[in-house]
C-alpha cells in the first residue's frame, strides 16, 4: 500500500466493522500475548486555550499509530461534540501511512472495549443489576461492552441532566433492556457499576459497594478529578492499565494513595490478571480504574483496519 491508497474510516464504519465484542478480544489477545502497557510511549497532554490536546503514539510489531484528539469542555453549548480527533495508523516497516480513522469513534469503542476486558474477568460471573452514571456515548457504549461479557438483568442510569437520563433509559428499553433512572445510592444492589462521567469529585458512597462487585471509572485523567472516593478504593482490589500511568494521572488513584487509604504497592496491573500472574479476591470489591492509554487505541486502530481490508478485499502494505 502506498499513501495515495490510504484508507479514511469513517465514524459510522468505525462502528459497522469491528463489533465491541471484537474489540474486547483484541485487547485480551494483546495482552494474553505478552505485550506489556508500561513499555507504551507517554502521552502528551497539551493545555491549549479552549481545553486540552493529547498526542497518543504507540507502536507494535505490524503497526504505529498516533492520535490527536481534542477536549473542548465549551463544546456541548456550541452544537458541537466535546471529545473530536484523529487516528493515523502506519505500517511499522515502511512507516506508510494506512489509514486515517475519525478519533472520537475509535475512543467511542475502545475505551469500553477496555473496561469489557477488564470486567470480563473481575465482575461476578452474574450481574442482575448494572448502575451506569452518565448518560452520553461512553455510558451507552459501556452498556452495550459490558452486556456483550455478562448478561445483564437490568440498568439503572444516574445522570445529572434527569431529561437525558430518561431518554439514554428508554433507549435502552427500546433494545429490550430493563432500565429505569435512579439514583446514587442505588450502587447498594449493584453487582456492576460503571462511571462515565466529567465529575471531578467521587459520585457515589463507596461504603453502600457490596463486596462482590466490579466498579468501572473511566471518566477522568487528571490528578486532581475523580469519580470514587477513598472509602471505596480503600477496601477495593484496585486493578489499573498500567500503574505508573495511575500514579501520574488518574485522580482516582493518587489522591487515596497520597492520603494513606491506598498502598501503591497493592495497585495490580490489567496485564498480570489477565496472565493468571494475580488472583482477583472476591471477597472485597474490584475496582477498574481506566486513564486511556495509546496502545489500546493501537489494538482495536488496527483490528478496525484488518477487518476493513479483509471485508473489502483489498491488499495490504
Amino acid at each position: 500500500m502506498n499513501g495515495s491508497d490510504m484508507l479514511w474510516i469513517s465514524a459510522s464504519e468505525v462502528f459497522e466493522r469491528v463489533t465491541v465484542l471484537d474489540a474486547v478480544r483484541a485487547v485480551q489477545r494483546h495482552l494474553q500475548g505478552g505485550a506489556d502497557p508500561a513499555e507504551d510511549f507517554d502521552r502528551s497532554v497539551l493545555p491549549v486555550s479552549h481545553g486540552q490536546v493529547l498526542i497518543m503514539p504507540s507502536d507494535s510489531a505490524e503497526f504505529f499509530g498516533v492520535k490527536v484528539a481534542s477536549v473542548a469542555p465549551a463544546n456541548p453549548g456550541r452544537g458541537r461534540e466535546r471529545i473530536q480527533g484523529v487516528y493515523l495508523l502506519m505500517d511499522a516497516e515502511t512507516l506508510t501511512p494506512s489509514a486515517l480513522i475519525d478519533g472520537a469513534a475509535l475512543t467511542t469503542l475502545r475505551t469500553p472495549a477496555v473496561s469489557a476486558a477488564a470486567a470480563d474477568l473481575l465482575a461476578p460471573a452474574e450481574v442482575e443489576h448494572m448502575v451506569v452514571f452518565g448518560s452520553g456515548p461512553q455510558a451507552e457504549g459501556h452498556v452495550a461492552a459490558m452486556k456483550a461479557v455478562r448478561p445483564i438483568g437490568r440498568v439503572t442510569v444516574v445522570a445529572r441532566n434527569a431529561e437525558r437520563a430518561s431518554d439514554f433509559a428508554r433507549k435502552l428499553r427500546a433494545e429490550g433492556t430493563e432500565a429505569r433512572t435512579g439514583t446514587s445510592g442505588d450502587v447498594r444492589e449493584a453487582q456492576l457499576i460503571v462511571c462515565a462521567t466529567t465529575a471531578r469529585d467521587p459520585l457515589f458512597d463507596g461504603g453502600l459497594v457490596p463486596s462482590d462487585s466490579c466498579t468501572v471509572a473511566v471518566g477522568s485523567h487528571e490528578p486532581d478529578a475523580r469519580e470514587l472516593d477513598v472509602a471505596l478504593l480503600g477496601r477495593a482490589q484496585v486493578v489499573v492499565e498500567d500503574v505508573a500511568t495511575a500514579l501520574r494521572e488518574a485522580g482516582d488513584v493518587m489522591i487515596p494513595v497520597s492520603s494513606g487509604s491506598l498502598d501503591p504497592a497493592s495497585l495490580v496491573p490489567l496485564r498480570d490478571v489477565v496472565l493468571g500472574a494475580r488472583e482477583v479476591d472476591v471477597r472485597r470489591p474490584r475496582v477498574f480504574k481506566s486513564t486511556g492509554m495509546a496502545w489500546e487505541d493501537l489494538v482495536v486502530a488496527a483490528a478496525l483496519f484488518r477487518a476493513v481490508r479483509s471485508q473489502d478485499g483489498s491488499t495490504s502494505a
